[in-house]
């Protein structure tokens, strides 16, 4: 604590400073127009860089590896919530304040079956849903004929939506039960947020255009869309392969015949 009252903490993550910097930032362009005599104090103040940072790369599962991880519904009624979750999770690659948000009546179930989900901002998209998926809706809600419109399609126990450490522990369960199928999970530090980096590298994978993944996963900017690139060495084998290789005949060094060499020789 400092003499004049405020606490300063020494251990911040760079992305953290750098969200209190940009607010701070705006702020100073507002009390620039407001005090114009202090424009040279908060120009220099303006000044401060970004400080950079090296971003981690996209851990994501292979199919075989997400399969085992969405297993099988089983007989209780937890288990078949925790099926449909995950399921949901991989199908619309929604963050897990999205997906605990679902409604009964954010889901459609005709022709053009999708889920509507409100992410960052209060902004809302509509995902597709696969027809496996809407027939494991449509079960669950039989199941659940006391679920109203607004009521939370993946509720708890007690009825009300779950929440982040919820879906954190149900995932973990699901991850020990894969285990004993693939075991390239052991070991793996697996969150919700993977299940999302998964769905990306997937959609890629099957050649779905960036600006149609940025919009499936509500990415403000294709940027961030083409972190999975990066993340896929995959794809990156492949087009390495498209790209021959230069013929390039390696020769054993020959070393120039002069007089030290003549000299050596005659030794």
């Amino acid at each position: 604590m400092s003499q004049r009252g405020y606490y300063v903490n020494l251990h911040i993550a760079t992305r953290s400073r750098n969200l209190r910097l940009t607010a701070l930032r705006a702020f100073l362009k507002f009390a620039a127009r407001r005090d114009v005599s202090s424009f040279y104090v908060i120009e220099q103040a303006l000044g401060v860089p970004m400080k950079r940072f090296e971003r981690p790369m996209l851990g994501f599962l292979t199919r075989d590896e997400m399969l085992a991880v969405l297993g099988e519904p089983g007989n209780t009624w937890t288990s078949k919530r925790d099926h449909l979750l995950l399921t949901m999770l991989y199908n619309t690659g929604a963050r897990v304040s999205e997906i605990i948000g679902v409604k009964v009546s954010d889901v459609v179930m005709d022709e053009s079956a999708c889920v509507h989900l409100r992410g960052k901002g209060r902004k809302q998209r509509s995902t597709p849903l696969w027809k496996s998926t809407v027939q494991e809706i449509r079960f669950w809600l039989r199941l659940n004929p006391t679920l109203g419109a607004d009521a939370a399609l993946l509720p708890n126990r007690d009825g009300n939506a779950m929440t982040r450490f919820n879906v954190t522990q149900r995932l973990n369960i699901a991850v020990n039960r894969a285990v004993q199928v693939q075991s390239s999970l052991s070991n793996r530090s697996i969150s919700p947020h993977t299940i999302r980096h998964t769905t990306a590298m997937h959609l890629l994978q099957a050649g779905v255009a960036f600006s149609v993944i940025a919009l499936w996963l509500g990415h403000e900017s294709t940027n961030t869309t083409h972190r999975y690139v990066e993340a896929d060495l995959t794809m990156k084998d492949k087009a390495l392969a498209r790209l021959q290789e230069p013929e390039v005949q390696t020769c054993r060094y020959q070393p120039p015949d002069d007089a030290l060499m003549q000299f050596l020789k005659s030794l």
